[in-house]
């Protein structure tokens, strides 16, 4: 009986290339370039955090959306999870290498859209003048 999944499946043993539609790469891309993933990325690069500490730092993101986070990063190797057995139970969250080099790329990018931001607003508000007068 065959229980793999239905459909193609990904071929890791080719050269990866984002561009293919079955490339493993695109979904290591979105793990890292998630909205929560940036950040919890971003907060982990200044130090370790345990997760209500984690929960404060990166503003918006639910309970269950960020232990969501965490297990995806710890999963693919960007996150390393140390719990102490301890009363009461203590766990902290830390940056594996990879996940050091992968927080400091998207965070890069992050900041650079602060910067950029004010760029932004001009092009669509142009972009929005330019279409309200488009018959």
């Amino acid at each position: 009986m065959n229980v793999s999944a239905p459909g193609p499946q990904p071929d890791v043993n080719r050269r990866p290339d984002v561009n293919r539609p079955m490339c493993p790469s695109r979904l290591m891309l979105e793990h890292v370039t998630s909205r929560w993933g940036v950040l919890v990325l971003a907060a982990l690069l200044d130090r370790s955090y345990r997760f209500s500490e984690l929960r404060r730092e990166v503003g918006g993101v639910s309970e269950k959306m960020l232990a969501q986070t965490l297990r995806t990063l710890e999963r693919d190797g960007f996150v390393h999870r140390d719990a102490k057995p301890v009363i009461p139970p203590r766990v902290d969250y830390s940056l594996t290498e990879l996940g050091r080099e992968a927080g400091e790329q998207v965070w890069a990018l992050a900041r650079w859209t602060e910067r950029r931001l004010e760029a932004v607003h001009t092009a669509r508000e142009s972009y929005d003048a330019r279409e309200a007068h488009t018959p």
